[in-house]
This record gives structure tokens, sequence and C-alpha cells, in this order.
């Protein structure tokens, strides 16, 4: 596996690669509160069917860029980051993929640039109408979300994630029902990264300046690209309502996998069966990519 560093959209971003370089392009994109690193055994997998798979440290992560400025973790710089990091990496389209944030971010990416995604692979988190929805309706939603509330209060949510050692942030990578799912080492891997200025509130900053109360920024409906949810019918943050609702917003091919069992931190609670779903769906659906 290679770490490079990109330019993309005004930032300089450090990415896990994998792969062939001139192999077609897998472009992971991860959520909160992690990184790269939560792609590692996809990424391994990707590359060894021969796609040149790459995962970032979204903007504020990790060894990326951290804009000072709240209002740069808008969802149109997010989506102009990834359309960048595309192009940028040489490709003219790509295999997209995305976990929690990542997978809102991916959402508006192929809605506002579907000419850059040949496939898209949601993890966990479905459409985000989908989702706007459930958290208007539904009861069950509205308490699996509820900590939302907490990430967006300025200066509280940082003293609370960061009180007896990062207690509190620890104990968010042991929810749901594999508690041990992601190594210790990554674990404190990603609380180093959170430790150091700035960076816990940057990646509050996507709660902060993205979701209002009814639910997260709009993607378009109708997606025509070739589209699959999968989601682990024991995660704590997303219920069953708005990933089956999901399917109401998709126009072409899609389909939702549900992990029975599985929690919300998919790539290490299942990695085998996340990397066979993730190269099933590129190879029956895409065309050669460059």
């Amino acid at each position: 596996m290679q770490e490079l560093h990109i330019e993309a959209n005004g930032l300089r971003f450090r990415c896990l690669a994998a792969g062939p370089e001139g192999g077609p392009l897998a472009l992971l994109l991860h959520g909160f509160p992690e990184g790269a690193e939560s792609w590692s055994f996809q990424l391994e997998a990707l590359a060894a069917h021969g796609l040149r798979a790459v995962a970032p440290d979204l903007r504020g992560y990790g060894g990326t860029a951290c804009p000072p400025d709240e209002e740069a973790y808008r969802m149109s710089e997010l989506v102009e980051d990834v359309a960048a990091l595309i192009r940028n990496l040489g490709a003219s389209t790509c295999h997209l993929a995305g976990h929690d944030w990542g997978s809102l971010v991916g959402w508006s990416v192929t809605s506002r640039h579907p000419e850059l995604v040949g496939t898209w692979s949601a993890l966990s988190v479905g459409h985000p109408a989908a989702l706007s929805k459930a958290m208007r309706e539904d009861e069950d939603q509205r308490r699996r979300s509820s900590y939302i509330g907490l990430f967006r209060e300025r200066g509280k949510a940082e003293e609370v994630l960061q009180a007896d050692g990062y207690r509190r942030l620890r104990d968010i990578y042991r929810t749901g029902p594999s508690p041990e799912a992601i190594p210790a080492g990554v674990v404190e891997s990603y609380v180093r990264d959170f430790s150091r200025p700035g960076r816990l509130t940057a990646a509050l900053n996507y709660y902060r300046v993205n979701l209002r109360r009814e639910g997260p920024p709009m993607a378009e409906a109708g997606l025509t690209t070739p589209t699959q949810l999968l989601w682990g019918d024991q995660d704590p943050a997303v219920g069953r309502t708005s990933a089956e609702l999901t399917a109401t917003f998709v126009a072409g091919d899609y389909r939702l996998v549900v992990l029975e069992g599985a929690g919300h931190w998919l790539q290490f609670e299942r990695p085998e069966e996340v990397s066979r779903l993730l190269v099933e769906w590129i190879r029956s659906h895409a065309q050669p990519v460059e």
C-alpha cells in the first residue's frame, strides 16, 4: 500500500492507495470519526482485482489540510474536493464508495457530477432525502440521530469528546454488536489525529454547517448511476426506515443489501463481505473506466 499526497480544490490531501496505477479508479470515502485507514482491507481487495483503489483523508482529517474556517466544510466544498481528486488522479470517471459522512458526500457527488461516477456504493447511510424523511417522521430514527444535537454544539461537543482522555470518542468506536471490530491500534491512531489542534473541531464542522434540524443536505432524487446500499440491520445510528426508503430516490439500477447482524462499522465488521460486494457491483455494471 502506498501513501500519496494529492493537490485538489486548493488543498493537499493525504491518500492511501493500492493497485496498478493504470487500473480503473475506485475512490473510497471514509466517515466520522475515522480516516483513510478504515478502507485498508478493501483497498487491498480491490487492488487484487486490478483496480487502482484510493482512499483519501477527507478535508480536516488525518494528514489532509485542515482549513480553520467553519464554512470551509460546506457540502459544496466537500463535493468539489472529490471531483478534483478524481480528475487529479488522472481519471475521467471512477467507481465511488462511501461510508457514513463519506456516504453523504458520495450521494451528493453522484448527484452533482454523474459524469464522474461509473458505479456508486453507499455504506450505512442511504439517500439524504430518505434519511431526512426518516428523521422527520420516524421516532426510531429521531432517537438514533439524537447525538447530532451534541455534535452541533460548538465547544460543548469538543469538551465532552475530549474529557477523561477522549473516553467518549473512544466509546464511539465500540458501539454496535461488534465492539472489538476496529483494532485497538487503529482506534489509537484516530484519537492521536483528533488530539491535534483543530482536528476534532474540523470533523464536527461537517455536522455544524451541513445538518439542519430536519436532516442532511439534499442530493437530487432520480439518480441513474448504478447504486447499491450496504446496511447493517444492527446499526445503532441508521435504522431500517431510511434504508428501505432509499429505493424511491434512485431511478437507475439499485439494490439494498442488508448485512444481518452487522452494525455501523461495516468495513471492519464484515471486511470480506464488503469487499466482495464492492467488486461484484463494479464488475456487473461498469464499462471500462479510465
